[in-house]
């Protein structure tokens, strides 16, 4: 009879690659701050930060996601502004539309409006 070699345990699979979870992220957010923070704010460069901006949301939402399904975070929790000053707001169109009516129920006030014949 042959003598069998001790049989080695097998190779341990390779590490799976990085999920883009929390950590990533966090790291494209502080880049895209970082870009933000350094453009240069002009007319020929609102288009690329309106880019940032939406991209800065959006990874913001997933990692509220995140945290929120690892029973982490607080429901309702996000990024919001908060309202500061008045607001306007113009209705525009042709008479007899509808426009004061619309006013006065969305407000709860009586506007005047003007006869048209």
């Amino acid at each position: 009879r042959k003598k069998e070699a001790p049989l080695s345990p097998p190779p341990s699979p390779p590490p799976p690659a990085p999920a883009r979870g929390a950590m990533g992220i966090v790291e494209k957010i502080k880049e895209l701050e970082h870009e933000y923070a350094r453009t240069q704010k002009n007319k020929a460069t609102e288009g690329h930060l309106g880019l940032i901006k939406a991209k800065l949301a959006k990874l913001r939402s997933e990692l509220l996601q995140e945290e929120g399904s690892g029973g982490g975070g607080a429901a309702g929790e996000g990024f919001a502004v908060q309202r500061s000053g008045d607001g306007r707001v113009a209705l525009i169109g042709f008479p007899s539309v509808g426009k004061s009516s619309l006013l006065s129920e969305l407000t709860g006030t009586k506007s005047e409006a003007a006869a048209y014949e």
